[in-house]
């Protein structure tokens, strides 16, 4: 045991058993009594095959009828595995011997002894194809299963337990830990059917002659011990490699995602270093694991040869002996000989529940994890038409980073307000709580005057749509990205289209509605893109659409034209709108003003002009700033006319 003594604050990591914070939770001195790394590592390493042996018995309870099915067939080759080599010695004596010794035989034994030989065989073949139709099939039922449970916690998870979990890690439990997971199902249902032939060759080797037996038993414990030594060594090393396959798929996600920025900086070769870096650790380690296997596997294969040699030299003092007769030497040896491989099935799935158990635990990491937000029973409000929005006392903390402080205000049905602050004020942060992509450290929000917790799940999406300041379009046609599998008439895809002014470029297009717009809409410009997100999110007809600088890349012109549709709609919406554009905030009914996670001023446009400065600046900046933009763009204009 060791005691550690460290400077510690609420983000230390720690084996630990016991620990004494300071009362405060600050930084401070905690007393850490830990287990040493080589008592952690002796626990996780015996305990490898107690677990893996839990997580095969829950393969068990999902896919009871399946299992069933490949143990019957691995039992009935396994039975009659056993039966050929009595079959096989029966005929070597009765038949084979005596033909040699006389040097004549007749045609019906050599038939029969055929016939037997062939039927055996053709039983063999079905068991051996409801083994395996029956494990491939549990198996990739199990993977399909625990990808789908995995995918339904990550939707079900919040947004601030994604912000603290990469993707290529998720992508990683999603895909290469349940594959680890159930690896050991293609093998194991043969492993459990070959237990009939071990216990039936058992009790036919002791009836054949119990010396043999011993000798040739003597096998298992040896396959036991092995095993042992195996898990102890490869535990770790899969650990290892299970995490570094994650970080790889981590840092390939980030450089597909963020190819424009490096290529446009010039840093293909850093970027490629640093995933070759991780690549090279991941190669390291999956060649550790590959030399641990490498000795495993050798050994597994030498120990049943090494049985059937063992009782053919005994067998061989026997014969002389009398005590036993050749038919029975030759089938006990054969019976080794055909034994190695349902052994070797063993020795499979022992190899692979280290893999299983690590796959396992990381997939759980994710099927337990907290934080998911819980919802109430109450249904979405009956009221048709705008919705009223109130935001009551609301705080909001990232990390130790407060974000909100006190918010209060409200949005009268039917009306728009612009959000407007300057940057890091919490405009964001106010629209995914209105979303309830998060919820506040304390205060409501309220829709229709309940607060959105109460609602059940789903209720909330019914008549709220947030459309972000990140557009994302699917690889889909222009229906199917506005529709999103909502069965909806093409009527009221253009109806949406057109509120968001996106039905004259949409027409345009080579095929209409059916045309792909490619990965992530590559084929639009940036203002398309946005305008079709919009139409994705007015289709559903939302009583309150929250935009969060959801217009920034289209025209100014183009973005007056969208809210002013909206209000005129006769859909009837309340907006609520983070705003930069001057033009765009003096649509609005009113603007709240956010500066620091607090509401410093609240009213028109105008009136927030002669009253607060600091609102003042921060729009004059905006028009600058716009300016500049307009200014660059007439010339670059300028310049392509002449060219």
């Amino acid at each position: 045991m060791l005691v550690a003594v460290t400077e510690c604050d609420r983000s230390c990591r720690t084996w630990m058993r016991g620990c004494d914070d300071g009362s405060s939770g600050e930084r401070g001195v905690r007393v850490v009594v830990v287990d040493s790394r080589d008592d952690v590592e002796h626990k996780a390493r015996t305990d490898v095959l107690r677990r893996g042996l839990g997580v095969l018995w829950v393969a068990v309870r999902h896919e009871p009828r399946i299992f069933a099915v490949s143990v019957l067939g691995s039992a009935l080759f396994g039975g009659l595995t056993v039966a050929g080599a009595y079959v096989i010695g029966a005929v070597t004596g009765r038949v084979v011997v005596p033909a040699l010794d006389s040097g004549q035989t007749t045609a019906g034994a050599l038939a029969a002894a055929a016939a037997v030989l062939l039927g055996v065989a053709l039983l063999r073949v079905l068991g051996i194809l409801g083994r395996r139709l029956g494990a491939g099939g549990m198996q990739f039922r199990l993977q399909a299963r625990y990808r789908r449970e995995v995918t339904r916690r990550y939707l079900d998870l919040p947004l601030s337990w994604h912000h603290r979990h990469p993707t290529g890690s998720l992508l990683s439990n999603a895909n290469a830990d349940v594959e680890a997971t159930w690896f050991p199902i293609a093998p194991f249902p043969f492993a459990v059917g070959t237990v009939v032939m071990l216990i039936v060759a058992t009790g036919a080797l002791v009836a054949t002659d119990w010396v043999l037996a011993l000798v040739g038993l003597a096998v298992f414990p040896a396959v036991f011990a092995v095993n042992v030594a195996y898990s102890r060594r490869m535990s770790p090393r899969m650990t290892r490699a299970q995490q570094l396959r994650a970080e790889v798929s981590t840092l390939a996600h980030e450089s597909f995602d963020g190819a424009l920025v490096v290529k446009t900086l010039g840093r293909e070769a850093h970027e490629t270093a640093r995933f070759g870096a991780k690549a090279v650790e991941l190669r390291d380690a999956l060649v550790a694991v590959g030399r641990v296997r490498g000795l495993f596997d050798p050994a597994m294969d030498a120990l049943p040869q090494l049985g059937t040699l063992a009782v053919l030299v005994v067998g061989a003092f026997r014969l002389r002996a009398g005590a036993v007769e050749v038919a029975d030497v030759v089938s006990v040896a054969f019976l080794f000989t055909v034994l190695a491989f349902p052994i070797r099935a063993i020795g499979w799935v022992l190899g692979e529940l280290p893999r299983s158990v690590v796959g396992w635990d990381r997939v759980q990491g994710v099927l337990t994890a907290t934080g998911s937000m819980p919802y109430g029973d109450a249904p979405a409000p009956e009221r048709t038409g705008p919705a009223a929005l109130e935001l009551a006392n609301v705080a909001f903390t990232y990390g130790e980073t407060p974000v909100l402080r006190d918010v209060t205000f409200d949005v009268a049905a039917g009306r728009t307000v612009a959000l407007v602050g300057p940057t890091g004020a919490g405009k964001s942060t106010v629209t995914t709580l209105v979303a309830r992509l998060v919820d506040p450290a304390y205060g409501e929000v309220r829709l229709d005057g309940r607060d959105v917790r109460e609602l059940r799940r789903g209720a909330l999406a019914d008549g709220v749509a947030l459309v972000p300041q990140t557009t994302f379009v699917f690889d889909d046609t222009v229906r199917g990205n506005v529709a999103l599998g909502v069965d909806v008439p093409d009527d009221r895809v253009w109806e949406a289209l057109g509120l968001a002014q996106a039905d004259r470029f949409v027409r345009a297009l080579p095929e209409g509605l059916d045309t792909m717009v490619g990965e992530r809409g590559a084929s639009l410009s940036g203002g398309q893109r946005q305008r079709l997100a919009l139409a994705r999110a007015l289709v559903r007809r939302p009583r309150l659409l929250v935009l969060d600088d959801a217009t920034s890349a289209v025209d100014p012109a183009v973005e007056q034209a969208i809210l002013a549709g909206l209000r005129a709609s006769a859909q009837g919406t309340t907006v609520l709108v983070v705003a930069y554009r001057r033009a765009t905030i003096a649509l609005a009914d009113e603007v709240v003003f956010l500066d620091r996670g607090r509401v410093v001023g609240r009213g028109t446009h105008a009136e927030l002009l002669s009253r607060v400065p600091g609102y003042t600046r921060l729009v004059t900046a905006y028009e600058e700033a716009e300016r500049d933009r307009e200014r660059d763009r007439a010339a670059e204009l300028a310049d392509e006319a002449l060219a």
